[in-house]
């Protein structure tokens, strides 16, 4: 994928617009609980500053109506938090779009945010038009939002007369690019969740590409169900059996597997409470909850990771939040954490695994992005990043 990225560029004195993604969690009273996404916006930010440039940023926070800014829907917390992690003042501007502000070299000012202007989530062209006039320089550092085609996401990027990707999104793309557009091979993917039927189409877009594909969760339960295994009670979707035969047929044909396991870990209940019993996958009975691999499984599946050249993760084995059915994902982390292989990882379950599991620094690329990233890996074109690409071949 090729664009044009903010550190190729001469910024001195220009006027850059960024779009990041600073839609952090905030508590009842307004205050800020986690601010991963803040800081990851931070490089951008400072490269700009320490080159001279005027500096406006722009996010989107929660689900506000158009056209009317409440004060839960403000980034006045962001602001503040900016400034502090910046050592610099930052306003904020409401009421941006027509200009009539001032940003003076060095200086960064946050843009109320860009979900409030009517037309945003439509893409409206007038509107990014509009924006588009009020920089030298358009930088798109949002890859959580890069799915979507949105007036500060993709219409400005159209309009505005330098168009590029700043450093988190540049990162993120070489990062995904690297895993599935040329993998260091074996090429290993990890699929877990509750639901097949939302991730039907990334695993038949893995198929075709990865050399192993791991499932866990209620996708294995459904895998193990379509090679006729009792699963008892287990969260599975009977009818998506026929897809599953159909993924574990495209990688038989290309002599890669989806190994699945041959021993549980099951319960009667999902519970802290719950009673953990390690069983042969032969053994489970009509009321059995599967609710983690066996530890026999587990031990197959790192050997898997620790043999991968490249690793793409993406939802947990089991009921890891409970310390009973986190066996196959502790042990799987660990091995992702151990390997030589670049691995990258994604989606809120895989980053609250991740950090439950404490790898953050051993995982080789942490992505951003929960639906962006999926759409990525099942091979959509993400609207953000295209626009991109459209402005880098002239």
């Amino acid at each position: 994928m090729n664009v044009i990225k903010l550190t190729d560029l001469d910024v001195s004195g220009k006027r850059v617009f960024i779009r990041a993604d600073l839609n952090v969690p905030q508590d009842e009273a307004g205050n800020i609980t986690e601010d991963t996404r803040i800081r990851a916006s931070l490089p951008s930010i400072r490269y700009c500053l320490e080159k001279g440039a005027a500096v406006m940023v722009t996010s989107h926070l929660g689900r506000p109506t158009e056209g009317q800014l409440n004060p839960e829907d403000s980034l006045m917390p962001v602001a503040v938090r900016l400034g502090q992690m910046l050592h610099l003042p930052v306003r904020l501007v409401a009421d941006w779009v027509d200009g009539g502000f001032e940003v003076k070299p060095g200086e960064v000012v946050l843009l109320e945010n860009c979900r409030v202007n009517k037309g945003e989530k439509k893409n409206n062209d007038e509107l990014a038009q509009k924006m588009a006039k009020l920089c030298d320089i358009y930088v798109n550092d949002a890859f959580g939002t890069a799915h979507r085609a949105e007036a500060t996401t993709h219409g400005m990027a159209k309009y505005a007369p330098v168009a590029c990707a700043g450093v988190l999104m540049g990162a993120e793309i070489d990062a995904l690019s690297k895993a599935l557009h040329e993998p260091k091979r074996p090429l290993v993917a990890i699929v877990g969740g509750s639901k097949v039927s939302s991730k039907l189409t990334i695993l038949r877009s893995l198929a075709d590409k990865v050399d192993q594909l791991i499932v866990g969760g209620g996708i294995a339960n459904t895998f193990l169900l379509a090679s006729g295994k009792r699963i008892g009670e287990s969260l599975a979707e009977p009818d998506l059996v026929k897809e599953a035969h159909a993924i574990m047929d495209i990688m038989k044909e290309r002599g890669a597997e989806v190994p699945l396991p041959t021993d549980v870990v099951v319960a009667d209940e999902v519970s802290a409470l719950a009673r953990a019993n390690k069983i042969c996958i032969d053994d489970v009975s009509a009321h059995d909850r599967i609710l983690d691999v066996g530890p026999k499984s587990a031990v197959k599946l790192a050997e898997i990771v620790a043999n991968a050249g490249t690793i793409v993760w993406n939802g947990p084995v089991g009921v890891f939040e409970l310390p009973q059915f986190a066996g196959g994902t502790k042990m799987l982390a660990s091995a992702i954490a151990h390997s030589e292989a670049f691995s990258i990882a994604g989606g809120g379950d895989t980053l609250a695994a991740i950090a439950k599991f404490n790898i953050a620094d051993d995982v080789g690329y942490i992505s951003t992005g929960g639906g962006a990233f999926l759409e990525f890996l099942e091979g959509k074109t993400l609207p953000a990043i295209a626009v991109l690409e459209q402005r880098a071949a002239g």
